[in-house]
Protein backbone atom coordinates (compact mmCIF):
# COMPACT_ATOMS: atom_id res chain seq x y z
CA UNK A 1 0.00 0.00 0.00
CA UNK A 2 1.45 3.11 -1.34
CA UNK A 3 0.02 6.79 0.64
CA UNK A 4 -0.37 9.15 -2.36
CA UNK A 5 -2.09 12.05 -0.11
CA UNK A 6 -4.34 12.44 2.95
CA UNK A 7 -7.51 14.01 3.72
CA UNK A 8 -6.12 16.26 6.75
CA UNK A 9 -5.59 19.71 5.70
CA UNK A 10 -3.19 21.90 7.33
CA UNK A 11 -3.15 25.67 8.00
CA UNK A 12 0.40 26.54 7.65
CA UNK A 13 3.08 25.74 4.64
CA UNK A 14 4.99 22.63 5.03
CA UNK A 15 8.56 24.64 4.63
CA UNK A 16 10.55 22.25 6.46
CA UNK A 17 9.06 19.50 5.02
CA UNK A 18 9.40 21.09 1.18
CA UNK A 19 13.60 21.81 2.38
CA UNK A 20 13.89 18.41 4.22
CA UNK A 21 12.48 16.84 0.41
CA UNK A 22 15.00 19.09 -1.79
CA UNK A 23 17.54 18.92 0.58
CA UNK A 24 18.07 14.82 0.41
CA UNK A 25 17.16 14.90 -3.38
CA UNK A 26 20.38 17.30 -3.74
CA UNK A 27 22.04 14.85 -1.51
CA UNK A 28 21.51 11.86 -3.24
CA UNK A 29 22.66 13.52 -6.22
CA UNK A 30 25.70 14.44 -4.72
CA UNK A 31 26.40 10.84 -4.20
CA UNK A 32 25.84 9.94 -7.77
CA UNK A 33 29.13 12.47 -8.30
CA UNK A 34 31.28 11.63 -5.93
CA UNK A 35 34.02 9.51 -7.12
CA UNK A 36 33.20 5.93 -6.11
CA UNK A 37 29.07 6.90 -6.58
CA UNK A 38 26.86 5.10 -4.61
CA UNK A 39 28.36 2.49 -2.44
CA UNK A 40 31.53 4.37 -1.64
CA UNK A 41 29.52 7.29 -0.26
CA UNK A 42 27.25 5.24 2.08
CA UNK A 43 29.95 3.47 3.75
CA UNK A 44 32.03 6.96 4.13
CA UNK A 45 29.32 8.72 5.08
CA UNK A 46 26.56 6.33 6.39
CA UNK A 47 26.41 4.84 10.44
CA UNK A 48 28.47 1.68 10.88
CA UNK A 49 27.51 0.36 14.31
CA UNK A 50 30.51 -1.58 14.68
CA UNK A 51 32.84 1.54 13.75
CA UNK A 52 30.57 3.70 16.35
CA UNK A 53 31.12 1.54 19.35
CA UNK A 54 34.47 0.38 18.36
CA UNK A 55 34.35 -2.80 17.65
CA UNK A 56 35.70 -2.07 13.94
CA UNK A 57 37.64 -0.39 12.18
CA UNK A 58 36.97 1.37 8.26
CA UNK A 59 40.21 1.29 6.02
CA UNK A 60 41.81 4.30 5.61
CA UNK A 61 40.34 5.59 2.68
CA UNK A 62 36.46 5.02 3.53
CA UNK A 63 37.34 7.23 6.84
CA UNK A 64 35.54 10.91 6.02
CA UNK A 65 34.04 11.67 8.94
CA UNK A 66 34.07 10.94 12.74
CA UNK A 67 32.01 8.13 13.99
CA UNK A 68 29.79 10.18 15.93
CA UNK A 69 29.29 12.71 12.73
CA UNK A 70 27.75 9.92 10.61
CA UNK A 71 24.40 9.98 13.37
CA UNK A 72 23.61 12.92 11.18
CA UNK A 73 25.21 12.43 7.95
CA UNK A 74 23.21 9.09 7.74
CA UNK A 75 19.88 10.28 7.89
CA UNK A 76 20.48 12.07 4.96
CA UNK A 77 22.00 9.63 2.34
CA UNK A 78 19.89 6.76 0.37
CA UNK A 79 21.32 3.63 -1.25
CA UNK A 80 18.61 3.96 -4.31
CA UNK A 81 16.11 5.63 -6.13
CA UNK A 82 13.64 3.52 -4.85
CA UNK A 83 15.00 3.91 -1.26
CA UNK A 84 14.80 7.54 -1.73
CA UNK A 85 11.49 8.11 -3.28
CA UNK A 86 9.73 5.78 -0.80
CA UNK A 87 11.61 7.73 2.19
CA UNK A 88 10.03 11.39 0.83
CA UNK A 89 7.00 10.31 -0.08
CA UNK A 90 6.20 8.90 3.25
CA UNK A 91 7.74 12.22 4.66
CA UNK A 92 5.44 14.34 2.36
CA UNK A 93 1.98 12.77 2.74
CA UNK A 94 2.89 12.89 6.51
CA UNK A 95 4.76 15.41 7.06
CA UNK A 96 3.00 18.49 6.73
CA UNK A 97 0.32 17.84 9.38
CA UNK A 98 2.74 17.16 12.02
CA UNK A 99 5.14 20.66 11.24
CA UNK A 100 1.72 22.52 11.16
CA UNK A 101 1.17 20.77 14.65
CA UNK A 102 4.78 21.87 16.14
CA UNK A 103 5.66 24.70 14.26
CA UNK A 104 8.48 24.91 11.66
CA UNK A 105 11.37 24.95 14.48
CA UNK A 106 10.13 22.54 16.26
CA UNK A 107 9.26 20.40 13.89
CA UNK A 108 12.86 20.21 12.56
CA UNK A 109 14.38 19.73 15.95
CA UNK A 110 11.62 16.42 16.27
CA UNK A 111 12.67 15.59 13.15
CA UNK A 112 16.42 15.34 13.44
CA UNK A 113 15.94 14.05 17.05
CA UNK A 114 13.70 11.33 16.05
CA UNK A 115 16.57 10.10 13.28
CA UNK A 116 19.12 9.91 16.22
CA UNK A 117 16.45 7.68 18.53
CA UNK A 118 15.88 5.23 15.58
CA UNK A 119 20.12 5.33 15.43
CA UNK A 120 20.58 4.62 18.71
CA UNK A 121 18.13 2.16 18.99
CA UNK A 122 19.53 0.11 16.19
CA UNK A 123 22.79 0.64 17.50
CA UNK A 124 21.80 -0.08 21.16
CA UNK A 125 20.91 -3.97 19.80
CA UNK A 126 23.18 -4.25 16.84
CA UNK A 127 26.27 -2.92 18.32
CA UNK A 128 28.65 -5.30 16.30
CA UNK A 129 26.69 -4.44 12.57
CA UNK A 130 29.27 -3.91 9.93
CA UNK A 131 26.62 -2.85 7.64
CA UNK A 132 26.41 0.72 7.30
CA UNK A 133 22.94 2.40 8.12
CA UNK A 134 21.76 4.81 5.51
CA UNK A 135 18.63 6.79 5.06
CA UNK A 136 15.83 9.06 5.99
CA UNK A 137 13.50 6.13 7.16
CA UNK A 138 14.39 6.68 10.63
CA UNK A 139 13.59 10.73 10.92
CA UNK A 140 10.29 9.51 9.02
CA UNK A 141 9.25 7.08 11.35
CA UNK A 142 8.96 9.30 14.12
CA UNK A 143 6.94 11.37 11.71
CA UNK A 144 4.26 8.56 11.02
CA UNK A 145 4.40 7.93 15.12
CA UNK A 146 3.28 11.78 15.56
CA UNK A 147 0.90 11.83 12.76
CA UNK A 148 -1.06 7.98 13.89
CA UNK A 149 -1.77 9.47 17.30
CA UNK A 150 -2.67 12.89 16.69
CA UNK A 151 -4.84 11.78 13.66
CA UNK A 152 -5.45 7.89 14.10
CA UNK A 153 -8.88 8.41 12.31
CA UNK A 154 -7.67 10.77 9.26
CA UNK A 155 -8.23 9.26 5.74
CA UNK A 156 -5.37 8.26 3.46
CA UNK A 157 -5.97 8.00 -0.31
CA UNK A 158 -3.54 4.88 -0.90
CA UNK A 159 -2.31 3.24 -4.38
CA UNK A 160 -2.54 -0.28 -4.54
CA UNK A 161 0.59 -1.39 -7.13
CA UNK A 162 -1.79 -4.12 -8.53
CA UNK A 163 -4.88 -1.63 -8.90
CA UNK A 164 -3.66 1.41 -10.32
CA UNK A 165 -6.24 3.33 -10.87
CA UNK A 166 -7.64 2.24 -7.71
CA UNK A 167 -6.94 4.90 -4.94
CA UNK A 168 -9.21 3.50 -1.96
CA UNK A 169 -9.43 5.70 1.27
CA UNK A 170 -8.12 3.76 4.70
CA UNK A 171 -7.67 5.62 7.95
CA UNK A 172 -4.27 6.27 9.18
CA UNK A 173 -4.41 4.27 12.07
CA UNK A 174 -4.86 1.51 10.49
CA UNK A 175 -2.33 2.11 7.83
CA UNK A 176 0.40 3.10 10.21
CA UNK A 177 -0.25 0.61 12.20
CA UNK A 178 -0.14 -2.49 10.07
CA UNK A 179 3.10 -0.72 8.99
CA UNK A 180 4.63 -0.42 12.58
CA UNK A 181 3.49 -4.45 12.46
CA UNK A 182 5.60 -5.25 9.96
CA UNK A 183 8.90 -2.82 11.31
CA UNK A 184 8.75 -5.26 14.09
CA UNK A 185 8.10 -7.84 13.01
CA UNK A 186 10.77 -7.89 10.82
CA UNK A 187 13.34 -6.23 13.65
CA UNK A 188 12.39 -9.75 15.64
CA UNK A 189 13.08 -12.00 12.55
CA UNK A 190 16.66 -11.69 12.45
CA UNK A 191 19.66 -9.41 12.37
CA UNK A 192 20.11 -6.18 9.90
CA UNK A 193 22.91 -8.34 7.65
CA UNK A 194 20.38 -10.90 6.78
CA UNK A 195 17.84 -8.36 5.04
CA UNK A 196 19.42 -5.21 4.73
CA UNK A 197 16.90 -3.18 6.33
CA UNK A 198 17.77 -1.44 9.93
CA UNK A 199 14.39 -2.70 11.17
CA UNK A 200 14.78 -1.16 14.58
CA UNK A 201 15.51 2.11 13.60
CA UNK A 202 12.41 2.17 11.85
CA UNK A 203 10.56 1.30 15.26
CA UNK A 204 12.97 3.44 17.01
CA UNK A 205 12.01 6.53 15.59
CA UNK A 206 8.56 5.38 15.68
CA UNK A 207 8.16 5.13 19.04
CA UNK A 208 10.03 8.51 20.14
CA UNK A 209 7.14 9.86 17.02
CA UNK A 210 4.50 8.28 19.27
CA UNK A 211 5.83 9.93 22.69
CA UNK A 212 5.92 13.41 21.10
CA UNK A 213 2.41 13.07 19.44
CA UNK A 214 1.23 12.12 23.26
CA UNK A 215 2.78 14.91 24.61
CA UNK A 216 0.97 17.21 21.86
CA UNK A 217 -2.29 15.48 22.65
CA UNK A 218 -1.86 16.94 26.38
CA UNK A 219 -1.04 20.27 25.26
CA UNK A 220 -4.20 20.48 22.93
CA UNK A 221 -4.37 23.48 20.03
CA UNK A 222 -7.50 26.05 19.94
CA UNK A 223 -10.48 23.83 18.29
CA UNK A 224 -8.73 20.66 19.09
CA UNK A 225 -6.16 18.64 16.45
CA UNK A 226 -8.31 19.29 13.70
CA UNK A 227 -9.49 22.67 13.92
CA UNK A 228 -6.99 25.66 13.20
CA UNK A 229 -3.75 26.53 14.22
CA UNK A 230 -1.88 29.62 15.28
CA UNK A 231 0.04 30.83 12.90
CA UNK A 232 4.07 31.76 14.08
Amino acid sequence: MIPVGDENPAHRPPLVTASLVVFCILVFVGQLALPGGLERSVWRFGLVPAVLTGEARLPPGLRAAPASLTLLTSMFLHGGVLHLVGNLLYLWVFGNNVEDRLGHLRYLLFYLAAGLAAAALQVALEPGSRLPMVGASGAVSGVLGAYVVLWPHARVLILLPFLPFFLPRIRAGWLLGCWFAMQLLGALAGPSELGGVAFWAHVGGFLFGVAIGLGCRARPVPGGPWGPRRRG
